[in-house]
C-alpha cells in the first residue's frame, strides 16, 4: 500500500527460475547444452557431469530441479542412473537425452521413471520445451513416443521380443547385430567377455532364438540396426 492507499502493482512478473543439471560424457556437448540453457530467460545451470557417480554426488550437493541425462555413460548407462536418482530424489524431473532414435530407447526410459525422452538431434527449441514441460510435473513426448505407449498397453503377448530384454540385454543385441564380436562387445561395454556371453544367452532364451544369424535377422526386420 501506499501512503493513499492505494495497492502497488508489480510492473513484471517474477520469472520462476528452473535449476538445470546437465549429465553427458561428451565434454563439447555439454558446452552446447549450457550455452542452450543460459540463453533461455527462465532456466538456470546448476551443475555438470560427465559421468553417472559424478552426477549422483553433484545431486547429493547441488539443488536441482530437472536432470538432462544422456542415456549412455562411461560407468553405468542412464537408464540404470535413471533408477538410481529415482530411488534417492523421487521428486527430481529426469528428462534422458540420446543418439538413438525413440523407438530403441524411449519407452524403455519412460517406464524406468523418466519424463521425458529426447534425441540429441533435437532442435534447441524443442530441448527449451521439453524442460520447461517436465519442470511444470508433466510428461514430454513426441507424438511417435505417445503412440508407442499406447501400443504397448495391453496383453503383454503382443509386445516384440526385443522388449523383454534389460537395457544391458538389449545393447548387447545391438552390437551382436552390427557384427561386433564378443571382444569388441566387452570393451565398448566395459564388461568381460563371459559377461557378454551371459547376455547373449539370456536374450536367445528371452527371444527364443539358437544362434546369432536369427538375431541379426530380426534386429534388421524390426529397424534395430541397419
Amino acid at each position: 500500500m501506499t501512503p493513499s492507499g492505494r495497492r502497488l502493482i508489480p510492473s513484471h512478473r517474477e520469472i520462476i527460475m528452473v535449476r538445470v543439471i546437465i549429465v553427458d560424457d561428451h565434454a563439447i556437448l555439454r558446452r552446447g547444452l549450457i550455452q542452450i540453457i543460459s540463453e533461455a530467460a527462465n532456466l538456470k545451470m546448476a551443475g555438470e557431469a560427465g559421468t553417472s557417480t559424478q552426477a549422483l554426488q553433484l545431486l547429493r550437493t547441488t539443488p536441482c530441479d530437472v536432470v538432462l541425462l544422456d542415456i549412455s555413460l562411461p560407468d553405468r548407462n542412464g537408464i540404470e542412473t535413471l533408477k538410481l536418482i529415482r530411488k534417492e530424489f523421487p521428486r527430481l524431473k529426469v528428462l534422458m537425452l540420446s543418439m538413438h532414435p525413440e523407438d530403441q530407447y524411449a519407452l524403455r526410459a519412460l517406464k524406468a521413471g523418466a519424463s521425458g525422452y529426447l534425441t540429441k538431434q533435437s532442435a534447441p527449441g524443442q530441448l527449451l520445451s521439453a524442460i520447461e514441460q517436465v519442470s511444470a510435473g508433466r510428461k514430454y513426448v513426441t507424438p511417435g513416443v505417445a503412440e508407442a505407449l499406447a501400443n504397448s498397453i495391453g496383453d503383454d503377448n503382443t509386445q516384440l521380443a526385443h522388449h523383454k530384454l534389460s537395457i544391458r540385454e538389449y545393447q548387447t543385441l545391438c552390437l551382436i547385430a552390427s557384427g561386433k564380436s564378443m571382444k569388441e562387445i566387452g570393451q565398448q561395454m566395459a564388461i568381460s567377455v563371459k559377461t557378454v556371453s551371459v547376455y547373449r544367452s539370456r536374450i536367445l532364451e528371452k527371444m527364443h532364438m539358437k544362434h546369432n544369424a536369427e538375431l541379426t535377422r530380426y534386429a534388421i526386420q524390426n529397424n534395430i540396426v541397419d
